[in-house]
């Protein structure tokens, strides 16, 4: 039986106590009042994340650590339950990162091939909507000739614009990545805060559309956790 304590405490702080193996309890903790049939399309969903995933690290952790964060995130500070959204936020990388393997396409096929046949597997696995919230935070092919970053968020910003629902994915990954940004290296963290920094007011002001699909006070965390990643990003990078 997973220790309760674990509700209580920060994701990041169960992540440097008790590691990948205490995440996924928390995880396990989380799912306790999901009907029987949803807790088991997640568990198909980590299941699938962690094979995918197996040999992926982040600097200092195992990749499913990531993926866990988020998850959990959407679930507890966003007060989230649609099962499809947490199955993507657990896949939220699978495309972008194992499209071959996902898809059981030859790896030296063209990259729209590996997207297209990776996204057809997990809507065959999962659903439709699965795979178009994937699609919709998945980067794409970007063009050498211009600023990797600069295409980056156009691209975030573009497609959140036209989904709410992966807005909820987007905004969770980067506040793993942006408030989280102090528990990396300090290259890994200066890299990050260059990257996202431009993105913060973009969320801030898709976070109090309307047409966001959260409660007052889950915006509201959101605000807070978007301020202190500004905070942190500019004790990085106004040095």
């Amino acid at each position: 039986m997973a220790p309760r304590m674990l509700l209580s405490m920060p994701l990041h702080a169960i992540t440097e106590v008790y590691g990948e193996a205490g995440l996924r309890d928390r995880f396990a903790l989380e799912l306790e009042s999901f009907p029987t049939g949803d807790r088991k399309t997640l568990t198909e969903a980590l299941d699938l994340a962690s094979d995918l995933h197996a040999a992926d690290r982040r600097v200092r952790e195992p990749y499913l650590n990531h993926l866990l964060r988020v998850a959990i995130r959407i679930i507890r500070y966003y007060g989230v339950r649609d099962t499809d959204v947490l199955v993507a936020a657990l896949l939220h990388d699978a495309v972008e990162d194992h499209p071959a393997e996902l898809g059981g396409i030859d790896p030296d096929a063209p990259c729209a091939e590996h997207t297209e046949a990776a996204l057809a597997e997990l809507s065959r696995r999962f659903n439709p909507r699965v795979a178009e919230l994937v699609r919709s935070v998945t980067n794409p092919e970007y063009d050498p000739a211009r600023d990797k970053h600069e295409q980056y968020r156009a691209h975030v910003a573009e497609n959140l614009e036209r989904d709410p629902w992966a807005r909820i994915i987007k905004i969770s990954d980067f506040t793993d990545n942006g408030v989280g940004v102090i528990h990396t290296t300090m290259d890994k963290a200066h890299r990050s805060a260059t990257k996202y920094r431009p993105l913060v007011p973009k969320l801030r002001e898709l976070v109090g559309r309307p047409d966001t699909p959260l409660s007052t006070p889950a915006k509201e965390h959101i605000l807070d956790q978007l301020d202190l990643a500004e905070e942190r990003f500019a004790a990085i990078l106004d040095e």
